[in-house]
């Protein structure tokens, strides 16, 4: 298993804010399009689709991983065991072009910019995977899954000239097309709709060959200059991008996961594939519920490496930025809105965070204080329990700043619950 990154510091805070489970934690499910509860009994777990790394963290990856953060201090602070597993998409094509256009060997870069990315992560504050698995560590039990849909007849070999094969999955199958689709409806109502989006991120639908258009590639045939490994069952190759989400998920925890979560980009294709991969091997989609993170923009543009529009952790760490302002700025909009990331935010979130801290200070031990921290800290926590509405969280830090004697117990609780060090 991959190394990840440290624990951050977090308060224990349970017993301050007593029994949590009057105030469950709904969360928007992509799939039903209605609130559903995060959690239920004392075990909370998350699968969270991870970098593929080929250049630096930036503040799209940021939001979303922090947004999940949120998430694991609530089941924490509530007294739940959390089991939160990442991987690590640590070969494939967005990888080996910018290491063939740079000259540089794919494994390096990948080692490189994983290691950047568990750095930026510490800095945040992020509280680490239980599991942080990169497939290249994971690859034989990827390839041993392939080769049983293969064999099972979810899947069929798509010749590449003439010692080569390509495996995909077949869609058509009446098992996967009542049980997978229908049951995730994560797939765009429009078949056009979706060969649009399914070509955008990484899909072929006018492939010559294919059974169908939307069947997804799960082993990549051995090509010419690319890395490839040999596997029992299999044509020389690598794996496909959604499988190794769904055979990672699987070994790390039981399925389903309480929550499958990553960008508003990854619903369909990645999400609803990955997923119908883990129906068709193991019975069971990878979560019961799918959540998504808002994109951000930049000038205009959705941020993004292919643009090369971004504002990266790493120059935030550089210059010193204090994390809490970064975490404060980020959840002034809530998580599923999209929104323009602008000159000034940073500013403007050191100085409420300033407001913050000043009234922490005044923060005294009279019994009418800590009643009044301790009110506070409930209603903060019940608005992030409504669908992490850290916008109306901020308010209530806000109204708190402004009493004379804030009391005690509600900076602990910020910090525990959203990793705003006040």
């Amino acid at each position: 298993m991959t190394v990840s990154w440290s624990e951050p510091g977090i308060p224990d805070v349970t017993a301050f804010l007593g029994d949590a489970a009057a105030s469950p934690l709904w969360i928007w499910d992509t799939r039903t399009g209605h609130l559903q509860q995060a959690w239920h009994g004392d075990h909370f777990s998350s699968y969270v689709c991870g970098i593929t790394p080929y250049d630096a963290t930036h503040l799209g990856h940021a939001r979303t991983y922090l947004t999940f953060d949120l998430m694991h201090r609530l089941a924490r602070a509530a007294g739940l065991s959390v089991h939160y597993t990442q991987n690590v998409t640590d070969v494939d094509d967005p990888l080996l072009d910018r290491a063939a256009r740079t000259g540089r060997p794919w494994q390096q870069l990948a080692g490189e910019q994983t290691e950047l990315f568990r750095q930026d992560m510490a800095y945040l504050g992020a509280i680490p995977p239980t599991t942080y698995q990169s497939v290249t560590e994971h690859l034989v039990p990827i390839a041993r899954q392939v080769a049983r849909l293969l064999t099972s007849g979810y899947a069929y070999l798509l010749p590449v000239g003439r010692d080569a094969a390509d495996v995909y999955l077949d869609s058509g199958k009446a098992a996967l097309s009542s049980e997978v689709w229908d049951a995730l409806d994560l797939v765009p109502d429009s078949r056009a709709e979706a060969r649009a989006e399914f070509a955008e991120h990484g899909g072929d639908p006018e492939r010559p060959g294919k059974r169908h258009p939307l069947d997804a590639l799960l082993w990549r045939g051995r090509r010419e200059g690319e890395p490839w490994w040999r596997c029992d069952g299999l044509p020389d190759g690598r794996p496909g991008w959604h499988i190794e989400c769904a055979v990672i998920a699987h070994d790390a925890h039981a399925l389903p996961y309480d929550v499958q979560g990553g960008g508003a980009d990854l619903a369909f294709p990645h999400h609803a594939y990955s997923s119908a991969h883990a129906v068709a091997l193991y019975q069971h989609p990878i979560a019961r519920v799918f959540s998504h993170v808002g994109l951000v923009s930049l000038n205009g543009a959705k941020m993004s490496k292919s643009l090369g529009n971004l504002v990266f952790v790493r120059s935030w760490r550089d210059r010193g930025i204090d994390p809490s302002a970064v975490r404060l700025a980020i959840f002034s909009h809530h998580y599923r809105e999209a929104w323009e990331w602008k000159d000034g935010m940073l500013t403007a979130a050191a100085q409420r965070l300033l407001q913050w801290r000043r009234a922490a200070q005044r923060g005294g031990g009279s019994s009418r204080g800590s009643a009044i921290g301790r009110a506070y800290a409930i209603r903060f926590r019940d608005e992030l329990h409504r669908d992490l509405n850290t916008a109306a969280a901020w308010a209530i830090a806000d109204e708190w700043s402004r009493e004379d004697d804030p009391g005690q117990g509600f900076p602990e609780v910020v910090d525990a619950l959203t990793g705003v060090h006040i």
